[in-house]
Protein backbone atom coordinates (compact mmCIF):
# COMPACT_ATOMS: atom_id res chain seq x y z
CA UNK A 1 0.00 0.00 0.00
CA UNK A 2 1.38 3.44 -1.04
CA UNK A 3 2.33 5.95 2.11
CA UNK A 4 -0.46 8.62 1.10
CA UNK A 5 -2.98 5.79 1.66
CA UNK A 6 -1.49 4.72 4.56
CA UNK A 7 -1.54 8.10 5.75
CA UNK A 8 -5.52 8.73 4.72
CA UNK A 9 -6.33 5.35 6.49
CA UNK A 10 -4.78 6.66 9.48
CA UNK A 11 -6.35 10.20 9.92
CA UNK A 12 -9.60 8.64 8.71
CA UNK A 13 -9.35 6.78 11.60
CA UNK A 14 -9.02 9.36 13.99
CA UNK A 15 -11.18 11.78 12.15
CA UNK A 16 -14.01 9.22 12.50
CA UNK A 17 -13.12 7.95 16.02
CA UNK A 18 -13.06 11.25 17.20
CA UNK A 19 -16.26 11.94 15.40
CA UNK A 20 -18.27 9.48 17.75
CA UNK A 21 -17.58 11.61 20.72
CA UNK A 22 -18.49 14.92 19.09
CA UNK A 23 -22.34 14.64 18.25
CA UNK A 24 -22.72 12.92 21.34
CA UNK A 25 -21.38 16.03 23.04
CA UNK A 26 -23.36 18.91 21.03
CA UNK A 27 -26.20 16.97 20.94
CA UNK A 28 -26.30 16.05 24.66
CA UNK A 29 -25.50 19.37 25.13
CA UNK A 30 -28.78 20.64 24.01
CA UNK A 31 -30.51 18.13 26.15
CA UNK A 32 -28.91 19.64 29.39
CA UNK A 33 -29.44 22.94 28.54
CA UNK A 34 -33.18 22.48 28.38
CA UNK A 35 -33.58 20.77 31.60
CA UNK A 36 -31.67 23.60 33.06
CA UNK A 37 -34.03 25.72 32.09
CA UNK A 38 -36.77 23.44 33.63
CA UNK A 39 -35.13 23.21 36.63
CA UNK A 40 -34.48 27.45 36.45
CA UNK A 41 -37.89 27.65 36.46
CA UNK A 42 -39.59 25.06 38.46
CA UNK A 43 -37.37 25.00 41.38
CA UNK A 44 -37.84 20.97 42.02
CA UNK A 45 -35.48 18.74 43.22
CA UNK A 46 -35.91 16.11 40.97
CA UNK A 47 -35.53 18.21 37.57
CA UNK A 48 -32.43 19.80 39.24
CA UNK A 49 -31.62 16.07 39.43
CA UNK A 50 -32.13 15.63 36.08
CA UNK A 51 -30.05 18.68 34.92
CA UNK A 52 -27.14 17.85 37.07
CA UNK A 53 -27.35 14.18 35.73
CA UNK A 54 -27.07 15.58 31.63
CA UNK A 55 -24.81 18.10 32.91
CA UNK A 56 -22.56 14.98 33.42
CA UNK A 57 -23.05 13.07 30.40
CA UNK A 58 -22.43 16.30 28.31
CA UNK A 59 -19.08 16.88 30.28
CA UNK A 60 -17.74 13.11 29.69
CA UNK A 61 -18.52 13.23 25.84
CA UNK A 62 -16.67 16.78 25.78
CA UNK A 63 -13.31 15.63 27.88
CA UNK A 64 -13.32 12.56 25.52
CA UNK A 65 -13.90 14.44 22.64
CA UNK A 66 -11.34 17.37 23.51
CA UNK A 67 -8.25 14.81 23.95
CA UNK A 68 -8.83 12.26 21.16
CA UNK A 69 -9.01 15.40 18.55
CA UNK A 70 -5.97 16.58 19.04
CA UNK A 71 -3.96 14.33 17.42
CA UNK A 72 -5.80 15.52 13.81
CA UNK A 73 -4.10 18.87 14.43
CA UNK A 74 -0.32 16.85 14.81
CA UNK A 75 -0.89 14.75 11.67
CA UNK A 76 -1.41 18.20 9.68
CA UNK A 77 2.55 19.11 10.35
CA UNK A 78 3.54 15.32 10.13
CA UNK A 79 2.27 13.62 7.28
CA UNK A 80 0.71 16.50 5.60
CA UNK A 81 3.27 18.83 6.00
CA UNK A 82 2.83 19.82 2.33
CA UNK A 83 -0.85 20.37 2.80
CA UNK A 84 -0.19 22.08 5.48
CA UNK A 85 2.24 24.93 3.93
CA UNK A 86 -0.29 25.10 1.06
CA UNK A 87 -3.41 25.69 3.55
CA UNK A 88 -1.36 27.21 6.33
CA UNK A 89 -2.61 30.86 5.49
CA UNK A 90 -6.08 29.88 5.01
CA UNK A 91 -6.42 27.45 7.87
CA UNK A 92 -4.63 29.85 10.64
CA UNK A 93 -7.59 31.96 11.36
CA UNK A 94 -10.11 29.84 11.63
CA UNK A 95 -8.28 26.88 13.46
CA UNK A 96 -7.34 29.92 16.18
CA UNK A 97 -10.62 31.36 16.46
CA UNK A 98 -11.94 27.64 17.30
CA UNK A 99 -9.11 27.46 19.78
CA UNK A 100 -9.44 31.25 21.17
CA UNK A 101 -13.15 32.05 20.95
CA UNK A 102 -14.89 28.42 20.65
CA UNK A 103 -13.13 25.89 22.86
CA UNK A 104 -12.75 29.09 25.49
CA UNK A 105 -15.93 30.23 25.46
CA UNK A 106 -17.64 26.32 25.87
CA UNK A 107 -14.42 25.16 28.94
CA UNK A 108 -15.20 28.26 30.59
CA UNK A 109 -18.82 28.17 31.07
CA UNK A 110 -19.28 24.33 31.34
CA UNK A 111 -16.34 25.06 34.43
CA UNK A 112 -19.57 27.45 36.05
CA UNK A 113 -22.06 24.65 35.23
CA UNK A 114 -19.60 21.83 36.85
CA UNK A 115 -18.41 23.78 40.11
CA UNK A 116 -20.20 26.69 40.28
CA UNK A 117 -23.93 25.90 41.44
CA UNK A 118 -23.89 27.54 44.53
CA UNK A 119 -21.27 30.30 43.83
CA UNK A 120 -23.14 32.15 41.17
CA UNK A 121 -26.92 33.41 40.89
CA UNK A 122 -29.18 31.00 39.33
CA UNK A 123 -29.78 33.20 36.06
CA UNK A 124 -25.98 32.99 35.51
CA UNK A 125 -25.87 29.29 35.76
CA UNK A 126 -28.72 29.30 33.36
CA UNK A 127 -26.99 31.48 31.09
CA UNK A 128 -23.59 29.53 31.64
CA UNK A 129 -25.28 26.01 30.63
CA UNK A 130 -26.87 27.28 27.19
CA UNK A 131 -23.50 29.19 26.74
CA UNK A 132 -21.50 26.28 27.19
CA UNK A 133 -23.46 24.21 24.59
CA UNK A 134 -23.73 27.75 22.18
CA UNK A 135 -19.49 27.57 22.36
CA UNK A 136 -19.80 23.66 21.31
CA UNK A 137 -22.29 25.01 18.45
CA UNK A 138 -19.50 27.70 17.64
CA UNK A 139 -16.42 25.32 17.59
CA UNK A 140 -18.43 23.09 15.38
CA UNK A 141 -18.86 26.26 13.07
CA UNK A 142 -15.02 27.29 12.65
CA UNK A 143 -14.43 23.69 11.83
CA UNK A 144 -16.81 23.51 9.10
CA UNK A 145 -15.62 26.91 7.88
CA UNK A 146 -12.41 25.03 7.36
CA UNK A 147 -13.42 21.55 5.91
CA UNK A 148 -15.88 23.89 4.10
CA UNK A 149 -13.12 25.36 2.33
CA UNK A 150 -11.66 22.64 1.30
CA UNK A 151 -14.40 21.39 -0.58
CA UNK A 152 -15.60 25.03 -2.21
CA UNK A 153 -12.36 26.81 -1.60
CA UNK A 154 -13.05 30.86 -1.92
CA UNK A 155 -11.35 34.10 -1.65
CA UNK A 156 -8.27 33.20 -2.05
CA UNK A 157 -5.00 33.02 -4.61
CA UNK A 158 -3.04 30.88 -5.17
CA UNK A 159 1.27 32.12 -5.32
CA UNK A 160 4.80 30.58 -5.71
CA UNK A 161 6.92 30.19 -2.90
CA UNK A 162 10.44 28.44 -2.84
CA UNK A 163 8.80 25.25 -1.41
CA UNK A 164 5.98 25.41 -4.00
CA UNK A 165 2.66 26.83 -3.99
CA UNK A 166 0.55 28.36 -1.71
CA UNK A 167 -3.12 29.40 -0.81
CA UNK A 168 -2.70 33.27 0.47
CA UNK A 169 -6.31 34.53 1.93
CA UNK A 170 -7.75 37.74 0.18
CA UNK A 171 -11.34 38.34 1.44
CA UNK A 172 -11.39 36.69 5.02
CA UNK A 173 -15.27 36.96 4.54
CA UNK A 174 -15.81 35.58 1.65
CA UNK A 175 -12.92 32.72 2.92
CA UNK A 176 -15.33 32.00 5.92
CA UNK A 177 -18.37 32.00 4.18
CA UNK A 178 -17.83 30.32 0.97
CA UNK A 179 -20.32 28.58 -1.13
CA UNK A 180 -20.56 25.28 0.76
CA UNK A 181 -20.38 26.80 4.66
CA UNK A 182 -24.09 27.55 5.82
CA UNK A 183 -24.97 24.40 4.03
CA UNK A 184 -22.57 22.16 5.62
CA UNK A 185 -22.94 23.44 9.21
CA UNK A 186 -26.70 23.70 8.83
CA UNK A 187 -27.15 20.07 8.04
CA UNK A 188 -24.38 19.03 10.38
CA UNK A 189 -26.02 20.96 13.55
CA UNK A 190 -29.37 18.91 12.37
CA UNK A 191 -27.63 15.60 12.69
CA UNK A 192 -25.98 16.37 15.93
CA UNK A 193 -28.99 17.34 17.58
CA UNK A 194 -30.83 14.46 16.84
CA UNK A 195 -28.13 12.28 18.03
CA UNK A 196 -28.50 14.05 21.16
CA UNK A 197 -32.28 13.55 21.35
CA UNK A 198 -32.20 9.93 20.32
CA UNK A 199 -29.96 9.45 22.91
CA UNK A 200 -32.26 11.09 25.85
CA UNK A 201 -34.84 8.67 24.01
CA UNK A 202 -32.62 5.57 24.93
CA UNK A 203 -31.91 6.02 28.26
CA UNK A 204 -35.38 7.51 29.25
CA UNK A 205 -36.72 4.33 27.53
CA UNK A 206 -34.37 2.42 30.36
CA UNK A 207 -35.68 4.09 33.17
CA UNK A 208 -39.24 3.65 32.21
CA UNK A 209 -37.95 -0.26 32.49
CA UNK A 210 -36.49 0.12 35.41
CA UNK A 211 -36.78 1.91 38.75
CA UNK A 212 -36.74 5.76 37.56
CA UNK A 213 -40.14 5.93 35.45
CA UNK A 214 -40.76 9.61 36.21
CA UNK A 215 -37.79 10.71 35.19
CA UNK A 216 -37.63 8.32 31.90
CA UNK A 217 -41.07 9.40 31.36
CA UNK A 218 -39.49 12.98 31.23
CA UNK A 219 -36.45 12.65 29.37
CA UNK A 220 -38.15 10.48 26.57
CA UNK A 221 -40.59 13.29 26.28
CA UNK A 222 -38.25 15.74 25.77
CA UNK A 223 -35.80 13.88 23.56
CA UNK A 224 -39.39 13.03 21.60
CA UNK A 225 -39.87 16.68 20.94
CA UNK A 226 -36.10 17.78 19.79
CA UNK A 227 -35.88 14.62 17.77
CA UNK A 228 -39.04 15.08 16.06
CA UNK A 229 -38.25 18.87 15.15
CA UNK A 230 -35.11 18.12 14.19
CA UNK A 231 -35.94 15.26 11.66
CA UNK A 232 -38.21 17.71 9.97
CA UNK A 233 -35.51 20.19 10.13
CA UNK A 234 -33.10 17.53 8.70
CA UNK A 235 -35.66 17.65 5.22
CA UNK A 236 -35.09 21.47 4.04
CA UNK A 237 -31.46 20.87 5.33
CA UNK A 238 -30.66 17.60 2.88
CA UNK A 239 -32.21 19.58 -0.10
CA UNK A 240 -30.32 22.55 0.68
CA UNK A 241 -26.80 20.12 0.87
CA UNK A 242 -27.77 18.70 -2.64
CA UNK A 243 -28.37 22.18 -4.28
CA UNK A 244 -24.50 22.61 -3.37
CA UNK A 245 -23.26 19.82 -4.35
CA UNK A 246 -24.59 19.71 -7.47
CA UNK A 247 -23.58 23.29 -8.22
CA UNK A 248 -20.39 23.42 -6.89
CA UNK A 249 -19.19 19.60 -7.06
CA UNK A 250 -21.06 18.03 -9.93
CA UNK A 251 -18.59 14.86 -9.34
CA UNK A 252 -19.59 14.01 -6.10
CA UNK A 253 -23.02 14.24 -6.52
CA UNK A 254 -22.89 12.54 -10.06
CA UNK A 255 -20.93 9.67 -8.22
CA UNK A 256 -23.63 10.04 -5.07
CA UNK A 257 -26.06 8.22 -7.70
CA UNK A 258 -23.86 6.56 -9.66
CA UNK A 259 -24.80 8.53 -12.51
CA UNK A 260 -22.59 8.32 -15.91
CA UNK A 261 -24.48 9.71 -18.34
CA UNK A 262 -25.52 13.14 -18.82
CA UNK A 263 -29.74 13.35 -18.35
CA UNK A 264 -32.35 13.57 -15.55
CA UNK A 265 -31.28 11.39 -12.71
CA UNK A 266 -33.56 9.21 -10.19
CA UNK A 267 -33.28 8.06 -6.67
CA UNK A 268 -31.75 4.60 -6.09
CA UNK A 269 -32.89 3.06 -2.66
CA UNK A 270 -30.28 0.54 -2.36
CA UNK A 271 -28.24 -1.12 -4.98
CA UNK A 272 -24.05 -2.24 -6.61
CA UNK A 273 -22.22 -0.86 -8.55
CA UNK A 274 -19.65 -1.60 -11.20
CA UNK A 275 -17.12 0.62 -12.25
CA UNK A 276 -15.33 -1.51 -14.32
CA UNK A 277 -18.80 -1.85 -16.75
CA UNK A 278 -20.47 1.23 -15.34
CA UNK A 279 -23.35 -0.77 -14.54
CA UNK A 280 -25.60 -0.19 -12.02
CA UNK A 281 -27.79 -2.40 -10.62
CA UNK A 282 -30.70 -1.42 -8.31
CA UNK A 283 -33.95 -0.75 -6.65
CA UNK A 284 -35.06 2.70 -7.38
CA UNK A 285 -37.24 5.13 -6.27
CA UNK A 286 -40.50 4.37 -8.45
CA UNK A 287 -40.70 8.54 -9.36
CA UNK A 288 -38.81 9.10 -12.26
CA UNK A 289 -36.23 11.89 -12.16
CA UNK A 290 -36.28 12.31 -7.97
CA UNK A 291 -32.63 13.22 -7.68
CA UNK A 292 -33.94 16.24 -10.66
CA UNK A 293 -36.85 16.79 -8.47
CA UNK A 294 -35.14 17.24 -4.94
CA UNK A 295 -32.14 19.50 -6.62
CA UNK A 296 -34.33 21.61 -9.05
CA UNK A 297 -37.74 20.84 -8.65
CA UNK A 298 -37.85 19.65 -12.19
CA UNK A 299 -37.39 15.85 -13.00
CA UNK A 300 -36.63 17.01 -16.38
CA UNK A 301 -33.31 18.27 -14.62
CA UNK A 302 -30.18 17.34 -16.47
CA UNK A 303 -27.46 16.18 -14.13
CA UNK A 304 -23.70 16.02 -15.74
CA UNK A 305 -22.47 12.60 -15.31
CA UNK A 306 -19.41 11.20 -14.76
CA UNK A 307 -18.22 10.33 -18.19
CA UNK A 308 -18.05 14.11 -18.89
CA UNK A 309 -15.39 14.49 -16.49
CA UNK A 310 -11.94 13.78 -16.48
CA UNK A 311 -11.24 10.50 -15.12
CA UNK A 312 -8.52 11.37 -13.11
CA UNK A 313 -10.47 13.99 -11.35
CA UNK A 314 -13.77 10.99 -10.53
CA UNK A 315 -13.81 10.08 -6.77
CA UNK A 316 -14.53 6.23 -6.31
CA UNK A 317 -17.71 5.84 -7.41
CA UNK A 318 -18.68 2.32 -5.55
CA UNK A 319 -17.28 4.15 -1.86
CA UNK A 320 -19.21 7.55 -2.83
CA UNK A 321 -22.66 5.84 -3.89
CA UNK A 322 -22.80 2.92 -0.74
CA UNK A 323 -21.97 5.42 2.12
CA UNK A 324 -24.60 7.83 0.69
CA UNK A 325 -27.50 5.05 0.43
CA UNK A 326 -26.78 3.70 4.26
CA UNK A 327 -26.92 7.48 5.01
CA UNK A 328 -30.34 7.65 3.81
CA UNK A 329 -31.13 4.15 4.76
CA UNK A 330 -30.49 5.35 8.19
CA UNK A 331 -32.31 8.77 8.28
CA UNK A 332 -35.30 6.50 6.95
CA UNK A 333 -34.25 4.27 10.19
CA UNK A 334 -34.21 7.22 12.52
CA UNK A 335 -37.51 8.82 11.41
CA UNK A 336 -39.01 5.10 11.76
CA UNK A 337 -37.45 5.49 15.79
CA UNK A 338 -39.13 9.03 15.77
CA UNK A 339 -42.31 7.55 15.15
CA UNK A 340 -42.18 4.84 17.43
CA UNK A 341 -40.70 6.96 20.35
CA UNK A 342 -43.92 9.71 20.07
CA UNK A 343 -46.05 6.57 19.77
CA UNK A 344 -44.11 5.54 23.31
CA UNK A 345 -44.46 9.38 24.79
CA UNK A 346 -48.34 9.57 23.90
CA UNK A 347 -48.71 6.24 25.81
CA UNK A 348 -47.04 7.53 28.80
CA UNK A 349 -48.35 11.20 28.87
CA UNK A 350 -51.46 9.63 28.47
CA UNK A 351 -50.89 7.49 31.81
CA UNK A 352 -50.81 4.44 29.82
CA UNK A 353 -47.31 1.68 30.28
CA UNK A 354 -45.89 1.43 26.36
CA UNK A 355 -45.12 -2.16 26.12
CA UNK A 356 -41.53 -3.35 26.86
CA UNK A 357 -40.90 -4.55 23.37
CA UNK A 358 -41.45 -0.98 22.06
CA UNK A 359 -39.22 0.69 24.63
CA UNK A 360 -36.42 -2.04 24.40
CA UNK A 361 -36.80 -1.29 20.74
CA UNK A 362 -36.26 2.53 21.46
CA UNK A 363 -32.77 1.27 23.58
CA UNK A 364 -31.33 1.14 20.25
CA UNK A 365 -32.66 4.71 18.83
CA UNK A 366 -28.86 6.22 19.21
CA UNK A 367 -27.35 3.56 16.91
CA UNK A 368 -28.88 5.20 13.53
CA UNK A 369 -28.07 8.96 14.09
CA UNK A 370 -24.24 7.20 14.26
CA UNK A 371 -24.17 5.61 11.27
CA UNK A 372 -25.68 8.05 9.31
CA UNK A 373 -23.47 10.95 10.70
CA UNK A 374 -20.56 8.45 9.64
CA UNK A 375 -21.63 7.92 6.02
CA UNK A 376 -22.16 11.36 5.71
CA UNK A 377 -18.55 12.44 6.36
CA UNK A 378 -17.53 9.73 4.47
CA UNK A 379 -19.70 11.04 1.40
CA UNK A 380 -18.42 14.09 1.95
CA UNK A 381 -14.24 13.59 2.33
CA UNK A 382 -14.50 10.43 -0.61
CA UNK A 383 -16.57 12.57 -2.64
CA UNK A 384 -13.90 14.90 -2.77
CA UNK A 385 -11.24 12.83 -3.88
CA UNK A 386 -8.58 12.99 -5.74
CA UNK A 387 -8.62 16.26 -4.10
CA UNK A 388 -7.42 17.46 -0.80
CA UNK A 389 -8.15 21.06 -1.84
CA UNK A 390 -11.04 20.37 -4.69
CA UNK A 391 -9.50 21.43 -7.97
CA UNK A 392 -6.38 23.38 -6.12
CA UNK A 393 -4.46 20.08 -4.30
CA UNK A 394 -4.24 16.66 -4.97
CA UNK A 395 -4.03 14.44 -2.12
CA UNK A 396 -1.40 12.44 -3.64
CA UNK A 397 0.38 16.39 -3.44
CA UNK A 398 -0.24 16.79 -0.19
CA UNK A 399 1.64 14.13 1.52
CA UNK A 400 4.59 14.21 3.56
CA UNK A 401 6.99 12.40 1.31
CA UNK A 402 9.74 11.95 3.67
CA UNK A 403 7.18 9.82 6.43
CA UNK A 404 8.61 6.14 6.33
CA UNK A 405 5.31 3.96 5.95
CA UNK A 406 6.23 1.43 8.06
CA UNK A 407 6.46 4.12 10.78
CA UNK A 408 2.90 4.87 9.83
CA UNK A 409 1.62 1.38 10.43
CA UNK A 410 3.72 1.81 13.84
CA UNK A 411 1.88 4.85 14.94
CA UNK A 412 -1.67 3.54 13.41
CA UNK A 413 -1.21 0.38 15.25
CA UNK A 414 -0.88 2.18 18.73
CA UNK A 415 -3.50 4.91 17.73
CA UNK A 416 -5.81 1.66 17.41
CA UNK A 417 -4.92 0.45 20.30
CA UNK A 418 -5.23 3.64 22.59
CA UNK A 419 -8.42 4.82 21.07
CA UNK A 420 -9.48 0.93 22.15
CA UNK A 421 -8.74 1.51 25.88
CA UNK A 422 -10.26 4.73 25.50
CA UNK A 423 -13.31 3.53 24.09
CA UNK A 424 -13.69 0.79 26.69
CA UNK A 425 -13.47 3.51 29.53
CA UNK A 426 -15.17 5.63 27.81
CA UNK A 427 -18.17 2.99 27.45
CA UNK A 428 -18.00 1.97 30.68
CA UNK A 429 -18.40 5.31 32.40
CA UNK A 430 -21.36 6.34 30.30
CA UNK A 431 -22.78 3.31 30.31
CA UNK A 432 -22.79 3.78 34.31
CA UNK A 433 -23.95 7.20 34.19
CA UNK A 434 -26.82 6.67 31.58
CA UNK A 435 -28.16 2.95 34.12
CA UNK A 436 -27.50 5.09 37.28
CA UNK A 437 -29.51 8.32 36.15
CA UNK A 438 -30.03 11.04 38.48
CA UNK A 439 -28.95 10.01 41.80
CA UNK A 440 -30.39 11.66 45.85
CA UNK A 441 -27.02 14.01 45.71
CA UNK A 442 -27.54 15.46 42.39
CA UNK A 443 -31.11 16.88 43.58
CA UNK A 444 -28.73 19.60 45.11
CA UNK A 445 -27.11 20.06 42.00
CA UNK A 446 -23.52 20.45 43.26
CA UNK A 447 -22.45 16.58 42.74
CA UNK A 448 -21.77 17.16 38.86
CA UNK A 449 -18.44 18.72 40.29
CA UNK A 450 -17.38 15.11 41.01
CA UNK A 451 -17.16 14.03 38.21
CA UNK A 452 -15.12 16.51 37.15
CA UNK A 453 -12.31 15.62 39.18
CA UNK A 454 -12.75 12.18 37.85
CA UNK A 455 -12.63 13.52 34.26
CA UNK A 456 -9.58 16.01 34.73
CA UNK A 457 -7.43 13.06 35.44
CA UNK A 458 -9.17 10.85 32.49
CA UNK A 459 -8.48 13.45 30.08
CA UNK A 460 -4.91 14.05 31.17
CA UNK A 461 -3.82 10.18 30.79
CA UNK A 462 -5.83 10.23 27.39
CA UNK A 463 -4.15 13.36 25.97
CA UNK A 464 -0.61 12.30 27.41
CA UNK A 465 -1.55 8.87 25.73
CA UNK A 466 -2.38 10.02 22.21
CA UNK A 467 0.23 12.38 22.13
CA UNK A 468 2.57 10.41 23.24
CA UNK A 469 1.62 7.82 20.36
CA UNK A 470 1.68 10.95 17.61
CA UNK A 471 5.43 11.72 19.10
CA UNK A 472 6.62 8.78 18.73
CA UNK A 473 5.61 8.71 14.99
CA UNK A 474 6.97 12.41 14.87
CA UNK A 475 10.09 11.69 16.49
CA UNK A 476 11.35 8.90 13.99
CA UNK A 477 10.10 11.45 10.92
CA UNK A 478 12.19 13.99 12.42
CA UNK A 479 15.21 11.24 12.59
Amino acid sequence: MDPATLARIQFGFIACYHFLFVPMSIGTGLIMAIEQTRAYKSKAAEDIAAATFWSKVFTLCFAVGVATGITMEFSFGTNWADYSRFVGDIFGAPLAAEALFAFFLESTFLGVVLLGKNKVSPKFYLASSWLAWGGSLLSALWIIIANSWMQTPAGFTVEQTATGSKAVMTDFFTAALNYSTLPRYFHVVVALIIMGALVAVAIGAYHMLHDKKEFGKKALRIGTIVALVAAIAMMPAGHQQAVEVAQQQPEKLAAMEAQYADGPAGMTIIGFVDEATQEVKAIEVPIPGMTSILISGDPTYEIQGLNSFDSDDIPSVGLVFQTYHLMILAYGLICLWVLLAIIASVKAKKGKEPSKGLLKALLFAPIFPIIAIQTGWMVAEFGRQPWIVYHQLRTVDAYSQAVDPTELVISLVLFVVVYLAIFIVFLRLFFHLAKQGPTEADRTGTSVGSIADKLAGGAKAAGEATAAAEGAAAAKEVK
